[in-house]
């Protein structure tokens, strides 16, 4: 079963609800959708009350209806080998929830933050308030951290006790099941989606998007990561190279992360230098993909692909891997081509076929874009609204 793309297209809006969200505020998928969906949950009307030891980074300024509040923790010789944050959370998520009058905890990535609001929940029960917990799983939480024995039956544990969990896949889903067992867990698929504010195509008549990426006559593509294993960066680099035999072409590389010195490295002894770009963190990495003319994703797994779908939404097709979750968001053959992780050889034929067929490239364009609208925020938070009031009935 893949994205339910029967999904109601009527704009719904729920009760009023207090709503606190715990989330890592670092560059990652899952920080990024749960600040968004914060902000787009205010914009609808909720008060959202953000709970980390950081802003998280896509929350930019002033939005009504949202307070940030951070978490502080004890500077302590003897906590150096151990982890307080996790118990200051848990006092964070108390005092908050006591305070604002939450109605539920909403926790992205189950350790240690469905963990924490179990216990917040628990010692809000001995002074006789309720508290509900939402935990949404975004990937390596379950199929990374969550496995390891070190953390199993917490993870287990903290997903049984949630009064309602969430999966950003039906990938996800189903290797939690497969992972954790849990018969009484009922985990709903709902995907990640797409702010239109942020991420949509570029005006046909303007081409001041490429001009700043790449020379006049070069075709662009580009890749967005935390620059871990996992996303195969070098990967990246080998598929450029394909297509630089062939074409004048400029590979744009957004973010940073461990694997950057091997991409770099990887890029010189290509001799590649003067067509790559590393650009960094970006902030507005819709006026990057706005520039591009194909994305690259040859993961060697991704629970969603939210990088994918952020593309698409520019109207850029996607060259990535047929693995884990992409294949729920990249649709082959209709808005770019999936192949085996590591099959370089395939991608990069496929990143030519596109490129050199200017019809086909149109093509892709019009239905990544349509694709994506089938995850835009309209069509998104509504659900996260309904599971809400179920929840809190």
């Amino acid at each position: 079963m893949g994205i339910d793309d029967h999904a109601p297209r009527t704009t719904y809006h729920a009760q009023h609800v207090r709503i606190g969200i715990t989330c890592y505020p670092t560059y990652g998928g899952s920080g990024a959708v749960a600040t968004e969906l914060g902000l787009e949950l205010a914009r609808r009307g909720h008060d959202i009350h953000f709970i980390s030891y950081a802003s998280p980074f896509r929350l930019r300024g002033f939005a009504e209806r949202v307070t940030f509040h951070e978490v502080t923790q004890l500077e302590y010789p003897l906590f150096e080998q151990s982890s307080p944050y996790a118990l200051a959370l848990a006092v964070k998520q108390h005092e908050v929830a006591k305070r604002e009058q939450l109605d539920l905890m909403h926790a992205h990535y189950a350790i240690p933050h469905a963990a924490t609001a179990w216990l917040a929940k628990q010692m809000l029960e001995h002074e006789g308030l309720h508290l509900k917990i939402v935990t949404t799983l975004h990937g390596t939480d379950i199929t990374l951290v969550g496995q390891d024995p070190s953390y199993y039956t917490l993870t287990k544990f903290s997903i049984e006790q949630s009064d309602a969990v969430t999966a950003v896949s039906a990938y996800l889903r189903d290797e939690t099941y497969r992972a954790f067992g849990c018969g009484d867990c009922d985990v709903r698929v709902i995907p990640n989606f797409v702010s239109s504010a942020d991420y949509f195509p570029p005006p046909a008549v303007d081409d001041s998007y490429r001009k700043r990426l790449a020379p006049k006559g070069h075709r662009v593509l580009v890749h967005v990561s935390n620059f871990r294993p996992v996303k195969r960066v070098g990967d990246v680099v080998q598929i450029f190279a394909g297509v630089r035999k062939q074409l004048p072409a400029t590979l744009v590389l957004v973010g940073d992360g461990p694997d950057r010195d091997l991409a770099e490295h990887e890029v010189d002894g290509l001799g590649l230098r003067k067509d790559v770009r590393f650009l960094g963190k970006v902030e507005n990495v819709g006026d990057v993909l706005r520039g591009a003319d194909l994305f690259l994703l040859p993961s060697a797994t991704e629970s969603f692909g939210l990088a994918a779908l952020e593309a698409m939404a520019c109207s850029v097709p996607v060259i990535a891997s047929d693995a884990g979750g992409i294949p729920e968001v990249v649709r082959s053959g209709e808005t770019g081509y999936l192949a085996p992780p590591g099959d370089v050889a395939t991608m990069s034929q496929r990143a030519l076929q596109v490129l050199q067929d200017p019809a086909e490239h149109e093509r892709l364009k019009r239905n990544a874009a349509a694709r994506a609208l089938e995850f835009s925020a309209d069509r998104v938070v509504p659900r996260y609204e309904k599971l809400y009031e179920e929840v809190l009935a």
